[in-house]
């Protein structure tokens, strides 16, 4: 491992390691073909942790965050508005993605696998990105998960179009899964054999992962260790990260 911490802060966590680096930078400078699989949940609004937009959110009103309604009494976690990016924060996104797969392609072995975390609104331009950027498209993964995006009133019109929403209530979360392309003439089970990649890991039982994924939002417990705006269920990143090492090892 000491090829892909070696000039980083890093922190020894059993079998895993905790980098503390610009990812591009990361990607970019470690071994080309070094690792087996990605699975992350990337900043979407490219301006959402801007220090601006977080003096903003501290403050509880304007810039990109937004307290979701509360139904019960009890206070929501901010949340950014994807709808609020103009087109140049669009076009500012596809480039970061573009750069991003570019140096995926790098740093992947062939045939690996990248799981990236998305929302309906934003994974058309996902993909287009992630695509010029040279990774293979493999297709979409659904987490089913009850979320509190969209199914809002029209804004400072609520009272006069109460039963107006402005988009669909959010019931499911896409996943985009790509792959770093095989060399020409390899077949998935050569990549198997030589990188330990190409396939999807089958489930204990035997049965092939399916790309509809019921869900739940992360237990109170984890959101106690980490209350992250987009926190993810331990179930759901255990359960990827085992698909996504088709021998059951790798980085």
């Amino acid at each position: 491992m000491q090829h892909l911490t070696s000039g980083w802060e890093s922190t020894p966590f059993g079998r895993s390691f905790l980098v503390h680096a610009d990812c591009l930078e990361w990607l970019g400078r470690i071994p080309e073909n070094s690792i087996h699989a990605i699975l992350t949940d990337p900043p979407y609004g490219v301006r959402e942790y801007e220090s601006y937009e977080l003096e903003k959110r501290s403050a509880g009103r304007g810039g990109i965050w937004r307290i979701p309604p509360s139904f019960d009494g009890n206070v929501r976690a901010p949340l950014p508005r994807f709808t609020a990016l103009d087109e140049r924060d669009r076009e500012r996104m596809a480039r970061f993605f573009r750069e991003w797969a570019r140096l995926c392609c790098h740093a992947l072995r062939p045939g690996a696998h990248v799981f990236v975390a998305s929302n309906a609104y934003v994974v058309p331009l996902l993909l287009k990105s992630l695509i010029e950027g040279g990774l293979e498209f493999r297709g979409q993964l659904i987490r089913l998960v009850r979320t509190l995006r969209g199914g809002d009133r029209p804004k400072n019109a609520e009272q006069e179009f109460p039963l107006v929403s402005s988009m669909p209530r959010g019931c499911y979360e896409p996943w985009v899964l790509f792959r770093k392309p095989l060399p020409d003439g390899m077949r998935v089970s050569d990549a198997l054999r030589e990188f330990q990649t190409g396939g999807l890991r089958r489930l204990p039982a035997g049965n092939p992962f399916a790309d509809v994924l019921p869900s739940e939002r992360p237990p109170r417990a984890e959101r106690d260790i980490a209350d992250h705006p987009s926190l993810k269920p331990q179930s759901l990143m255990r359960l990827l990260a085992y698909v996504a090492l088709p021998l059951g090892d790798g980085v």
